[in-house]
């Protein structure tokens, strides 16, 4: 029986996920509903919409970076694992130097989130109703929206911690332990992008222990699929060991540069991520996953995964994961919710901010003046990186040939440096040459090089380091953080390469 009283006739699955009984649990025998045609259709025009935009505005700072490290292959770079520079050199390589074809991928992987979050609510029950509430809600929600515009290493990560959260529902509901197998290949697939999968599988084996089923930890695939999972991450892994484990250094860097602002808006932005609407869904998905043993893993493993990030001063995005397999099983609950026209209208009028605020829509030139640059900083960071170039460029064309001839240039940060070194070609610009995280490690220009074209070091700092120090400009029309750096032209350093190097040395 529905919640508005009127008899279903179906399985205990099926009643469950039209909201007979929102507390009850998934017989591990019951049978699911076969997913509808219209997630598939949900998916694709998400991927549609996503690179019918793709060429609006333009890279973003960290597109750039990825784009920069790609070219240098590594088992891992101090600031990130290599997963995605690697996509970021797959797609120039196979689609061509372009912002779209590094957007292709992102796109797929929004498309192929949505039908994971679907999936997921099917696992937990959910019936035609649920399985579309959950795609339409993940396709329309902010998180989705920017991880699919825009090359970050949230892009991949949300796909993976989809396809493990998917496996570990199918263990714990289902009792088939052939998943861990797979889930440990995802794990160690994950570990190539971003090290946080270990805050997903360590809540959630927290919580198995605390609350059970503590029978599926004594399946040797288990350990196997642990295994495996280190076997795949092993090369990533002995990278960290061998450099003196440059994550743990870069989220003490990061703790310090934006620890305190993170605390400040993890709250509010974990009902911005998804949106108000799928917000509400959440709580009653993370109610739903407490009342049933088999899935409350799950339900204990996010409190403490956001009192981690909490205390490590981590982003708020770092439990988006946790977030959309609770709007899953909240999709289950909400499906039998009497009042269903009213949410779907509210998740339409959700749909139309998510879509102003994480997609390029606001014209690039109005941007900085609009609350969108100041609330998606993807966006005004994807506003203008072409001009950090050609401004630079402009104050290099203008140095005598006999200096412009040995000139080197030096950013301050990855942004920079990564647009620097997109249209060096095209402006004729020098090497460029930075002393920012991963960059760092690439060393310091050759020794006698005399003329340095800085671009965003204060000059205060750079006049401690060379004889003599010109203002060249600042950069100007741009809504992100680039807006007002200078350009400097300084000469003869005042000590050697080699020695000055670790004094330009930054993590953040």
């Amino acid at each position: 029986m529905t919640a508005d009283g009127k008899v279903t006739g179906g399985t205990p699955a099926q009643d469950d996920a039209e909201g007979a009984s929102p507390g009850r649990g998934v017989r591990a025998d019951a049978p699911l509903t076969a997913t509808p045609r219209a997630v598939a259709a949900i998916a694709a025009v998400t991927v549609a919409v996503l690179l019918a935009v793709s060429p609006w505005y333009g890279y973003h700072r960290d597109e750039l970076y990825f784009r920069m490290l790609g070219e240098r292959p590594r088992l891992g770079y101090f600031d990130t694992p290599p997963l995605t520079p690697m996509i970021a050199r797959l797609s120039t390589t196979i689609f061509g130097d372009t912002v779209v074809a590094l957007r292709i991928v992102p796109a797929l992987c929004a498309g192929a989130l949505v039908v994971l979050v679907a999936l997921a609510a099917r696992e937990l029950g959910g019936g035609r109703a649920a399985q579309i509430l959950a795609a339409a809600g993940t396709a329309t929600s902010v998180l989705t929206l920017l991880a699919g515009h825009s090359l970050l290493t949230l892009t991949p990560d949300l796909v993976l911690w989809g396809a493990v959260t998917l496996c570990l529902l199918r263990v714990l509901l289902r009792g088939d332990g052939r998943y861990w197998l797979w889930l440990g290949a995802l794990s160690g697939i994950a570990a190539y992008n971003r090290d946080l999968i270990v805050v997903l599988l360590g809540t959630v084996g927290l919580g198995i222990l605390v609350a059970g089923p503590r029978e599926v930890l004594r399946d040797r695939r288990l350990w196997a699929g642990a295994l495996l999972a280190l076997v795949i991450a092993s090369p990533n892994l002995i990278y960290q060991v061998t450099h003196d484990w440059p994550q743990f250094q870069m989220a003490d860097a990061l703790r310090a540069d934006e620890g305190a602002d993170n605390r400040a808006a993890f709250v509010p932005l974990q009902i911005v991520l998804l949106g108000p609407v799928q917000a509400v869904i959440c709580v009653a998905g993370w109610l739903r996953l407490w009342r049933n043993r088999r899935v409350r893993s799950l339900a204990i493993a996010y409190p403490v995964a956001c009192a981690l990030v909490l205390y490590s001063g981590g982003r708020p995005d770092y439990t988006g994961g946790f977030l959309l397999y609770l709007f899953a099983a909240g999709c289950v609950t909400a499906a039998g919710w009497r009042w269903r026209r009213v949410l779907i209208a509210a998740l339409a009028v959700n749909a139309v901010v998510a879509v102003v605020v994480a997609l390029p829509v606001v014209p690039a030139a109005s941007l900085g003046g609009t609350p969108v640059a100041a609330m998606n900083e993807v966006a005004a960071e994807s506003v203008g990186m072409r001009d950090v170039a050609a401004q630079t460029a402009r104050v290099v064309n203008g140095l005598p040939a006999a200096e412009r001839a040995g000139a080197v240039l030096l950013a301050a940060n990855y942004g920079e440096a990564g647009a620097l070194h997109r249209w060096a070609g095209e402006f004729g610009l020098p090497a460029v040459y930075s002393g920012h995280n991963e960059l760092w490690w690439w060393g310091p220009p050759p020794e006698g090089t005399r003329v340095v074209v800085s671009v965003g070091y204060p000059l205060a700092g750079l006049a401690t380091v060379f004889a003599r120090c010109v203002p060249g400009g600042r950069l100007s029309g741009m809504p992100g953080e680039e807006q007002g750096v200078p350009i400097t032209v300084c000469h003869d350093p005042v000590q050697p390469w080699r020695e000055l190097w670790p004094r330009v040395r930054h993590y953040s």
